[in-house]
């Protein structure tokens, strides 16, 4: 069987509002507990496990997420109702507008520790 990703851990300082800053923005179901993790399970099997952590800075990491064109809307409409600023680049050098990469849209926004999230409707082509 090839190697598939099946679980990451996300490091927070509150990981049950990690994941529902996640989860409120897909609309997913609320996070479950799972040991120490608030956990978050996407539709490909893939588990987000959100962890606490007091270290004196949390190292970001970046999540990004393929979604269909009207989940696209949906959760671009969310982040516009929230008031959250957005990027159309991972170094915040395009504030407040989308891209339109490989005949797509993305979008970058931070959740509240930092870790940049990405929403795409077309993967990136790599040669």
């Amino acid at each position: 069987m090839p190697a598939r990703l099946d679980h990451t851990i996300v490091r927070s300082r509150d990981r049950f509002a990690a994941a529902r800053f996640l989860t409120g923005l897909i609309d997913a179901p609320e996070p479950k507990p799972f040991g120490p993790f608030a956990s978050v399970p996407l539709e490909n099997g893939v588990t987000l496990d959100y962890l606490d952590d007091d270290a004196p800075r949390i190292v970001p990491q970046h999540l990004a997420f393929l979604v269909a064109e009207d989940e696209f809307d949906a959760i671009f409409g969310r982040i516009q109702e929230r008031g959250l600023p957005y990027w159309a680049d991972p170094h915040h050098h395009e504030p407040q507008r989308i891209n339109h990469h490989f005949g797509g849209r993305g979008v970058y926004i931070d959740d509240p520790d930092g870790h940049s999230i990405e929403f795409i409707t077309h993967t990136y082509v790599i040669d």
